[in-house]
């Protein structure tokens, strides 16, 4: 990571001229200077040149979603991500959060890091929600006084599917044209399993071997773009070591991919891995930008639908992945892509911030819906499980729910020749 000498020159790239604040989220929605960007690069500053690391000072630094929006809006080149992951770092170390802050931080980070732990969790949440208990509880309000968070981490969980156990090794359909190793992820591998089984038949059905290791753990991601330093390094070490032999990693959630390709500055001032991190992070690929590269070679067959692609913040702003996505979508016989408006503005998941910051993620989660809803699409597309979980609740409690795949997933049952009924569509 970047170290405090650095700080102020990063600082000073920002010029403050505003060309972030039409994309920040936060900003969007309160119109408030200090939740812009340029807002709380004034705040970085201040505390940089000596001013305390005040309760309003963590709120405003808080509220920020990390989404990099003002990254790829900025003219100047202001390195907002570092600064805001150099912050959050920052804050975890000096600022007291009260008991109710430290326990909720704490659970979080104990149990979405963990894909044991939340295996375990499948059975009781698979059973609340068979009972219709979900539905009880969200009628009583019970959740929502005794925690918002808590409440939110209830509200966004999805009806769980069956969890197909992944071989260590998919073997290529017809002559292989690459190997690759698949990372899982966590909340990926035990809410959203049918997108780790797509994207492994889609890599196969396209010439690659697929290695899945079964050693491999959380990539870091939640806890990187929380603040948690030295938690985020010792996944990414483990994350180093599991996938060190390998030439490429293919990644299907875009939090991920955005973590490992950061693996370099993560690890830069650690002699005996920075080579090591920087290697990995170059081998890092999101799955669109790996088969777009790649090239179609399976036969598409036709999709007849309607979908709209959401853009997650995390490979559109952090990784530069917008036309690949949309390309693999368009080589679709039959399918219709239809644009969001407000691309780039985040639907509030942003990691953890769904079930931190309910409120500010409920409002920006009512906007991408509204906007999602209005393409009158039949089937959302997004490349993220936060982004999947966030938007499906958002339009469910606006009426308008919407069936929604990951593009692994259409491609899959274009691939298969399934059509419609693979995506659960009528």
């Amino acid at each position: 990571m970047q170290g405090p000498d650095e700080l102020p020159e990063l600082l000073d790239d920002c010029v403050h001229c505003g060309f972030c604040l039409p994309t920040c989220p936060t900003y969007v929605l309160w119109g408030e200077e200090m939740d812009s960007p340029r807002g709380r690069i004034h705040l970085m500053k201040q505390h940089s040149e000596g001013a305390p690391l005040s309760a309003p000072m963590v709120q405003h630094f808080d509220q920020c979603l990390g989404c990099m929006a003002c990254v790829t809006s900025c003219p100047s080149g202001v390195q907002y991500d570092r600064l805001i992951e150099m912050t959050r770092a920052t804050v975890e170390r000096e600022h007291p959060r009260s008991p109710a802050e430290r326990a909720i931080r704490e659970a979080i980070f104990s149990l979405f890091p963990y894909p044991k732990r939340l295996r375990a969790l499948r059975g009781p949440l698979r059973a609340y929600q068979k009972a219709g208990l979900d539905r009880l509880v969200r009628r009583s309000g019970v959740l929502e006084r005794l925690s918002p968070a808590l409440a939110a981490m209830e509200r966004l969980a999805p009806p769980l599917e069956r969890t197909p156990r992944l071989p260590e090794r998919v073997t290529a359909r017809g002559p292989r044209r690459a190997t690759v190793a698949m990372l899982t992820g966590c909340v990926q591998r035990e809410f959203f399993p049918g997108v780790n089984t797509a994207t492994a038949r889609v890599l196969a059905m396209e010439g690659c071997d697929v290695l899945i290791p079964r050693e491999q753990g959380c990539c870091g991601a939640l806890s990187l773009h929380a603040g948690r330093e030295e938690e985020a390094r010792a996944f990414a070490r483990r994350t180093v070591v599991t996938f060190e032999a390998v030439d490429v990693i293919v990644v299907n959630a875009a939090g991920c991919g955005s973590a490992m390709k950061e693996y370099r500055a993560l690890l830069a001032d650690e002699p005996e891995w920075a080579g090591r991190a920087d290697a990995l992070s170059a081998k890092t690929r999101d799955l669109a930008e790996f088969l777009a590269d790649l090239g179609p070679r399976a036969e598409r067959h036709p999709v007849p639908a309607t979908v709209a692609y959401h853009d997650a913040c995390h490979l559109a702003h952090a990784q530069g992945i917008r036309s690949q996505p949309r390309l693999l979508l368009a080589g679709i016989p039959q399918l219709t892509v239809r644009e969001i408006a407000d691309p780039d503005i985040c639907c509030g998941s942003a990691g953890t911030y769904n079930l931190l910051e309910p409120e500010a993620a409920a409002d920006l989660g009512d906007r991408k819906a509204a906007d999602v809803a209005a393409t009158e699409a039949e089937l959302l597309v997004a490349a993220n499980p936060g982004c999947s979980m966030q938007i499906a609740n958002a339009l469910s409690r606006k009426g308008t729910p919407m069936a929604v795949a990951h593009t692994a997933q259409v491609l899959d049952a274009s691939l298969r020749g399934l059509g419609r009924r693979a995506l659960r569509l009528p």
